[in-house]
């Protein structure tokens, strides 16, 4: 272990004379008083950057949306994993570097969605980062900040200062003991980092021999006052930032708040949203309570907590059970018809684990999320990010996805493309123009089949801007409603959307935590059998097999190429009518691997659009799990989550 030792004299440019508590200058922290957001300080410390020596862990390439494995494991509980953490925020900084003209990192961000072990992290990372000479870490008070919150501060703090942030997530996977943990990493337009990124930090930390870090540095306080700043070493300094601002500002800029606000006043418009104990919580609290005026009754499991209230915070039917029933809906989706609709609300609402993820639903009305982009596509005149620009300029849908949206496109005069899952595939076609100079598809409308949906407002999916963007669409349509005379509902907007495009059941199934060498037999069997093989070897049935491919992708702006991205099965009814199968292994698991089957089936007659969606694909789930030998091979005889 090397060690460079030297004594900091830290000084802060004069902006406000204030003093400070003496427990704050004994500590290293410069903390405002009266009210100050900067201050002037000078102190000496003592503490001392270090290179230690360590060996390469296997097993740290990140997957869709971060790096993501059992908190143990981050922990460094075996010696195997020992400075898990360290080596794998070395090798991120170091291929950071790289892409920085081997400059040193200035500013990131460092902020989690609070999950268990979150505080710890933090600390571990900020050390290393100062060990690295990054001279500007942000955290946000707390150390808590939603997914989208983290890309907006990126891209609008201090106009856009920061060249980064470090997420510590695992999304909608559950946290505390014997559960995940995660890091992901966004770039300087606050875009999830690219395979060529995370692919160069997978080679790095299997080369890495040594990760730097700060000795005898002084703890940070997550919740010190906003402002508060914590020198580490004489160039790196912490500053506790408002997790809030620059999040308020980019969704200002996407919607009327002052019309919001009156619209949530009005009687029979009511709202419950459920933060599912995650990130989300307290910035729906923000906007929708303190912003917008809406009763503290709008609110469910909005307090963040480190095991999510031992739920897993994951919005779908099976997960946000309590928010299902509460808008007067079954298991499966369906509407409860005991329940008086009156008495519920409006809209509901979910987020997932880190903010990003949405669930939306209207009283005794679930909206699948493939029909919730398609629809606020078909609605954008309700949203002013798109009213003001005369519309989207783009669209684009995640393969998985259910082809609502292409109607709506297509009838719209809308660009549109499908991309494979990931959010970061989107993000090239917003920064089109912006990264590229090549076509400006913004404003752009984007949204992925597992409850992911969002706009160029940032570059990740947004839970909170799916929620307002349903409250315009809503506001919209009751604006010559009359006072007293019943509201256009989230189930009017949702039947009027099937009656002019149609209706595209759809419905999801997970096989969660399947063993890795049986998820990846029932992979290979549909590639041998029927992509590589002949279908028409397939077994006779009244819904017939007659096509198989796995999806590819050419990005059309700056033409990489991605594989294995899906494999798509075709089918036919006895009717003529056409409807698709696709299965995709999941890498947003930690343990085993989770079998994804997507089901889709168009169906024009209004008569039967009332019908729930898995019990209309049930006959077409049955047909293709039966193809693949789902529980021959994997022992599953049902799905974990149908949603």
């Amino acid at each position: 272990m090397k060690f460079h030792q030297y004594t900091t004299t830290v000084g802060l440019a004069l902006l406000c004379a204030k003093s400070f508590s003496a427990e704050a200058w004994n500590q290293g922290v410069f903390l405002p008083r009266g009210g100050a957001s900067r201050a002037s300080a000078l102190r000496s410390t003592t503490s001392a950057i270090a290179e230690v020596d360590t060996t390469p862990i296997e097993g740290m390439r990140p997957g869709t949306s971060g790096l993501r494995k059992k908190v143990e494991v981050w922990q460094g509980v075996d010696e195997a994993n020992k400075n898990y953490v360290e080596n794998f925020i070395q090798s991120l900084v170091d291929t950071a570097v790289d892409n920085n003209d081997n400059q040193p990192m200035d500013t990131l961000i460092v902020a989690g969605d609070g999950r268990y072990y979150n505080p710890e992290a933090i600390q571990t990372i900020c050390r290393v980062l100062a060990g690295n000479g990054v001279s500007d870490i942000w955290i946000p008070q707390g150390g808590i900040m939603s997914t989208p919150a983290v890309s907006a501060a990126i891209r609008r703090r201090e106009g856009g200062k920061a060249q980064g942030g470090i997420v510590l997530t695992a999304s909608h996977n559950p946290g505390g003991p014997g559960e995940d943990f995660g890091i992901k990493y966004n770039e300087g337009l606050g875009q999830p980092a690219g395979e060529e990124f995370t692919e160069e930090l997978y080679k790095k930390s299997l080369e890495l021999k040594t990760f730097k870090t700060v000795e005898n540095a002084v703890d940070i306080d997550l919740n010190a006052e906003v402002g508060t700043t914590y020198a580490i070493t004489e160039v790196s300094t912490v500053t506790i930032i408002d997790p809030f601002d620059s999040y308020l500002d980019a969704l200002n800029s996407c919607f009327d708040f002052e019309a919001l606000k009156k619209f949530g006043q009005r009687e029979g418009v009511s709202i419950l949203f459920d933060g599912m104990h995650g990130a989300g919580g307290p910035f729906a609290r923000r906007v929708l309570i303190e912003e917008l005026g809406l009763p503290e009754s709008s609110l469910l499991r909005c307090n963040p907590l480190p095991d999510f209230g031992k739920c897993h915070p994951d919005p779908n039917l099976t997960y946000a059970a309590d928010l299902v029933k509460s808008m007067g809906l079954l298991a499966d989706g369906a509407a409860n018809d005991d329940v008086d609709f009156d008495s519920l609300p409006m809209l509901g609402a979910a987020n997932d684990g880190d903010g990003d993820r949405n669930l939306i639903a209207g009283a005794q009305c679930f909206v699948t999320p493939s029909d919730s982009l398609a629809m606020i596509c078909d609605n954008w005149e309700s949203i002013p990010h798109f009213s003001k620009a005369g519309g989207p300029k783009g669209v684009a849908r995640s393969m998985p996805s259910s082809a609502a949206l292409d109607v709506v496109a297509e009838a719209r005069g809308i660009p549109f493309f499908s991309t494979p899952t990931g959010w970061k595939f989107f993000g090239n076609l917003m920064s089109s123009k912006e990264l590229f100079d090549k076509t400006d598809y913004t404003p752009f409308l984007c949204g992925e089949e597992s409850f992911g949906t969002g706009s160029d407002h940032i570059r990740e999916k947004d839970g909170l801007w799916a929620v307002l963007a349903w409250m315009s669409i809503l506001m919209k349509a009751n604006e010559n409603v009359p006072e007293g005379e019943a509201l256009v509902s989230v189930k009017d907007v949702v039947t009027n959307h099937w009656a002019k495009y149609g209706r595209h059941f759809y419905c999801r199934y997970d096989f969660e935590a399947v063993e890795s060498d049986a998820a990846n037999e029932v992979m290979d069997l549909i590639r041998d059998s029927f992509i590589a093989g002949d279908i028409s070897s397939a077994d006779a049935g009244d819904i017939k097999l007659i096509a198989a491919e796995e999806f590819g992708y050419t990005d059309p702006v700056d033409g990489s190429q991605t594989s294995r991205q899906g494999l798509i099965l075709q089918f036919e009814y006895p009717t003529g009518d056409t409807a698709r199968v696709i299965f995709r292994l999941s890498g947003t698991g930690s343990a085993g691997a989770t079998i994804r089957m997507y089901l889709e089936k168009f169906e024009q007659d209004t008569l039967k659009h009332g019908e729930s969606a898995p019990v209309a694909l049930k006959t077409l789930a049955d047909r293709a799990l039966a193809l693949v030998k789902m529980v021959e091979l994997t022992g599953r005889e049902s799905p974990t989550v149908i949603t």
